[in-house]
């Protein structure tokens, strides 16, 4: 983590502990000083947020502010005495997000995050095509039968302007599959934007989706462009299309129909100069039958099927991947390491139920497990032994109560029973729950709402 965060205002001792607190996150702090107001403040220390701490400088007015906001994503606090109104007038000036005094460091922590990665998404496409370029995507590396043929049909399909559906299980990579679409077509030029619709909240969505007007809900102070509109020309990626909320499928399928929209509270039409690409590990069909998804959407979206195949159906590739990661500066520390033949053997035996997401983890693992040795042995692994990787689908599932339980005890039982045997894998659990990752997390949160509150 590099980004650089420049403190203004506040007291002494609050600005000492917030560039504590920062620094122990990983963010470069730098404190503002007088004589940073003039028209090129503050470039000269390139912040990736500016972090505003109530009182301001004096020199600091709401001018300064508002021309800071224009380029810089800035976050505010204000003290718990300031009236509500203070408050509205900060988001007036173009304040990314306003925090009210005390603010425990998990908060403040959050919000920064969100910013900067909001921030990060809105940015030009020479960003994205930028880390495209320098960065091979490491699940097409590898030459078993499966990931050829995988090729050929990307190869196949960039050039054109078709909608892709790219299916197959959690961790296989389809957020890279859809990256190497982008690289190979005619928009390589132009952003590629990833949108995962597990994580925006639904009342949000059509928002971040499609932009707003000034007015068209409360908290709407000024217009906002959608991220179809950011990544004009380019691509936009639909991760997980199965949790879109049945609103947003009708006006996802005029997009992909009509090549229009409108923002949220908006009366003109906007031209979508985008591709869409979409990807999800559910069946959408049996949704579709179930009156969960859009048939008509889901005609659109099948214009173009690519199937990535799991890890377990191309161990050709596992050691290259294996070795990728090795060498990678994000995995290894910049450490040069190597596998001994037996962990090697133990990689490829492996069946992988995480794919490509778990052996990274894996290596990963290894590497800080291996200490200051140079090799790495088998129990650096960390997998698991012969026998405990049965299909749990077909096991016999026996949950004990000292008392009658009530039917949500049962659930969260359950529940939490799952999670333990799929090591967390929310993907997992969810298909054997016959639910969408949505409602998994919903379900997830009320577990340990009800965990915490007998705790």
């Amino acid at each position: 983590m590099n980004e650089h965060i420049l403190l203004v205002g506040g007291e002494a001792s609050s600005r000492q502990n917030l560039g504590m607190a920062l620094k122990e996150q990983g963010y470069s702090v730098g404190l503002y000083t007088h004589g940073m107001t003039h028209e090129t403040e503050p470039t000269a220390e390139h912040p990736d947020l500016i972090l505003i701490d109530h009182p301001w400088p004096k020199d600091v007015n709401k001018s300064v502010i508002k021309r800071w906001a224009a380029v810089h994503s800035v976050l505010m606090l204000l003290s718990k005495d300031v009236a509500s109104e203070d408050t509205l007038q900060a988001l007036r000036l173009g304040i990314a997000e306003v925090l009210v005094k005390p603010v425990d460091t998990a908060e403040l922590v959050g919000a920064i995050r969100r910013i900067i990665d909001n921030a990060m998404l809105y940015r030009t496409g020479d960003f994205y095509t930028h880390l495209l370029r320098q960065e091979e995507p490491s699940l097409l590396i590898g030459n078993s039968p499966p990931l050829r043929r995988l090729l050929d049909n990307l190869q196949a399909v960039a050039p054109t302007d078709a909608t892709v559906l790219i299916l197959g299980e959690s961790g296989v990579g389809k957020e890279k599959v859809a990256q190497e679409i982008h690289r190979l077509s005619l928009r390589v030029a132009h952003p590629f934007v990833a949108v995962d619709c597990c994580s925006l909240q639904e009342a949000l969505f059509e928002s971040e989706l499609f932009g707003h007007e000034r007015g068209a809900f409360t908290g709407a102070v000024q217009r906002k462009t959608g991220l179809i509109e950011h990544a004009s020309g380019g691509t936009v990626f639909l991760d997980e299309i199965g949790e879109i909320p049945p609103a947003i499928q009708a006006k996802l399928l005029r997009v992909l129909e009509t090549k229009r929209f409108r923002r949220l509270g908006g009366t003109e039409d906007l031209i979508a100069e985008v591709r869409i690409l979409a990807a999800t590990n559910r069946d959408l069909a049996d949704m579709a039958s179930r009156g969960e998804f859009r048939q008509d959407l889901l005609y659109r979206l099948n214009a173009f099927v690519v199937e990535v195949p799991p890890l377990r159906e191309r161990r050709d590739d596992i050691l290259p991947i294996a070795r990728y990661f090795l060498s990678h500066p994000s995995v290894t520390r910049r450490i040069g390491k190597r596998m001994s033949e037996v962990a090697e053997h133990s990689l490829v035996s492996y069946d992988w139920p995480g794919n490509v997401r778990e052996l990274r983890n894996v290596i990963e693992r290894a590497v800080i497990l291996s200490g200051n040795k140079m090799k790495i042995d088998q129990e650096h692994l960390t997998l698991p032994k012969p026998g405990t990787t049965a299909n749990h689908s077909t096991s016999v599932v026996t949950l004990t109560f000292d008392h009658e339980p009530t039917l949500a005890e049962i659930e969260q039982s359950y529940l939490a029973l799952l999670l333990e045997r799929h090591q967390g894998r929310r993907a997992a659990v969810a298909k054997v729950l016959g639910v969408g990752e949505r409602t998994l997390y919903r379900m997830i949160g009320q577990l340990k709402s009800e965990r915490g509150g007998k705790g």
